[in-house]
């Protein structure tokens, strides 16, 4: 599920949410410099003009037109249904909207990162590059609907707003779903992904999981190590995590999973693809990116990162109060901040909060981001028995099982 944001009000925002750990990432790998001549990706936003202005108007939008199935793709993100006070199931339905194919960008900004990363004359690598940065080049959808069949239900999604998202609250129609229970829900004349959306009741064991250096390898923290290990390299998991979440599964009953990434939702097929091969289903929480130009990318994964996770904490805490929860990061961004002002905020809510720590990673300030005393103060008042500091994915299964006898 992407964040809507206005691109340069969410810029704007990113700037002024910057932390201390946001600037030592971004300082450490010279990122500035980086940017500073990243390809512009103007085409991204060429819709019509009833397109742009009546996408002002948001959900509430009369004059939305349905996706086109020749033309254009529309990505619905899966979800989690919660109960209301009633009993009765509803869900987030997101969804974001493309015109497929339609980035111009696509040759040149290939070859930019080809050059970047060094990459030698690999005609099947600049294919793989091509296919993962083709959703970030391509033109949004304002303005724009789909139907989709939910339970024998037609209902619509959309329509999108400027920044080609569509957010929507709905009821799930009937009421005997179990916990862990999974339907899919499939567009009707359009060109969509299929949505899966799992049942997860009020009380029960939950997770919210960090993504890069947590359960997936980035492994680095500069600028073209990012762009190699996002566009051209075969994800690989962390040795360790997809048996542990496997036990974790296991051991807590199906929990549901929360996948909270600051990676762009332009990157969600990467991302669910990767998910699906070694880890349990889950929602993907990934941020909006209506960015002018690819720089836009970079500052998304590193810039305001600690106040978008928390602002995404509080609303799965709307939906699951009562659920205890475990909160799964590592030390190279903010999750630990974000994770210990969650705590602070919902005490009763959190159960655990488990970092690794990350070492050896090149262009990271590993003696400031590993400190004890950062530990210490992101997780102030936050009792010594709740928070832990791991290296290796086996420390934790004793942990797990001392949750559960308290």
């Amino acid at each position: 599920m992407p964040e809507p944001a206005n691109a340069m009000a969410g810029h704007a925002r990113q700037r002024m949410q910057e932390t201390e750990e946001d600037r030592i990432t971004r300082e450490s790998g010279k990122f500035a410099d980086f940017e500073h001549d990243m390809p512009s990706l103007t085409n991204r936003f060429q819709f019509s003009l009833k397109d742009n202005l009546s996408s002002y108007l948001g959900s509430r939008n009369p004059f939305f037109a349905n996706v086109d199935p020749e033309k254009d793709v529309v990505w619905m993100f899966d979800n989690t249904a919660y109960q209301n006070r009633l009993g009765r199931w509803k869900a987030q339905f997101v969804a974001a909207y493309f015109v497929k194919n339609s980035g111009k960008d696509l040759g040149e900004v290939v070859a930019w990162i080809s050059d970047k990363i060094g990459l030698a004359d690999d005609d099947k690598a600049k294919e793989t590059i091509a296919e993962r940065v083709q959703p970030l080049l391509d033109s949004i959808l304002p303005a724009h609907a789909v139907n989709i069949d939910l339970q024998g239900v037609q209902t619509r999604l959309g329509p999108s707003g400027r920044d080609g998202i569509s957010t929507d609250e709905l009821a799930i129609p009937g009421h005997r779903y179990k916990d862990g229970e999974v339907i899919t829900s499939k567009a009707i004349k359009a060109n969509a992904t299929p949505l899966n959306t799992t049942f997860a009741t009020p009380k029960g064991w939950a997770i919210i999981s960090d993504v890069d250096d947590t359960i997936k390898k980035t492994l680095t923290s500069s600028p073209a190590g990012i762009l190699q290990t996002t566009f051209a390299d075969e994800p690989e998991p962390i040795k360790g995590m997809p048996e542990f979440y496997n036990y974790l599964t296991q051991r807590l009953d199906t929990p549901p999973f929360w996948y909270l990434s600051a990676s762009p939702y332009n990157l969600y097929p990467f991302l669910r693809e990767f998910r699906d091969k070694y880890y349990p289903p889950g929602t993907m929480i990934l941020r909006d990116a209506s960015w002018m130009n690819l720089a836009g990318f970079l500052v998304n994964l590193t810039q305001g990162t600690e106040a978008y996770k928390v602002e995404r904490m509080e609303k799965v805490h709307e939906w699951f109060p009562k659920r205890k929860f475990i909160f799964i990061g590592d030390s190279t961004q903010s999750d630990p901040e974000a994770y210990g002002e969650v705590y602070r905020k919902f005490p009763k809510w959190v159960g655990a909060i488990y970092i690794r720590k990350v070492t050896g990673v090149s262009e990271m300030d590993e003696e400031k981001k590993n400190d004890p005393e950062r530990f210490k103060k992101a997780f102030k008042d936050v009792p010594e028995n709740v928070w832990y500091i791991f290296e290796d994915p086996n420390e934790l299964y004793q942990k797990v099982d001392s949750l559960i006898s308290t």
